[in-house]
């Protein structure tokens, strides 16, 4: 059974940066696309960036743009997101997830979810 988690979630303060990353567990996952998706509580779960299996294609949402970076290193099984000069409005669980398929920016194309990791950005 192949299981993501996602780590480096924490408390920040406005400005700071973190690094999220997901490992893939129980096997490697072959030409899959990868993103990562976030979620404030009472609101929809949204689109943050995306990358391709060969990391030659790589989206970004407009609200992300300039100030992360998506990564992955296939041998290893991770993907990872640097976040820099945060927001409070960045606050929310962040997901990572993997598609069986192209890039993708809509969740509901996404196969496999992890569990979420909190980021917090005080103000």
């Amino acid at each position: 059974q192949v299981q993501l988690v996602e780590s480096g979630g924490g408390l920040v303060q406005a400005g700071g940066s973190l690094r999220l990353s997901c490992v893939a567990s129980g096997r490697t996952i072959n030409n899959s696309a990868m993103g990562w998706f976030r979620q404030a509580p009472g609101k929809e779960r949204e689109f943050v960036a995306a990358i391709s299996w060969s990391a030659g294609s790589k989206y970004f949402a407009d609200f992300v743009k300039g100030r992360f970076s998506i990564s992955r290193d296939n041998v290893k099984n991770t993907m990872s997101l640097q976040m820099n000069s945060l927001k409070p409005e960045d606050t929310a669980v962040y997901f990572c997830a993997a598609r069986f398929g192209r890039l993708a920016a809509q969740a509901a194309l996404y196969d496999l979810w992890g569990q979420g990791t909190q980021v917090t950005v005080s103000s």
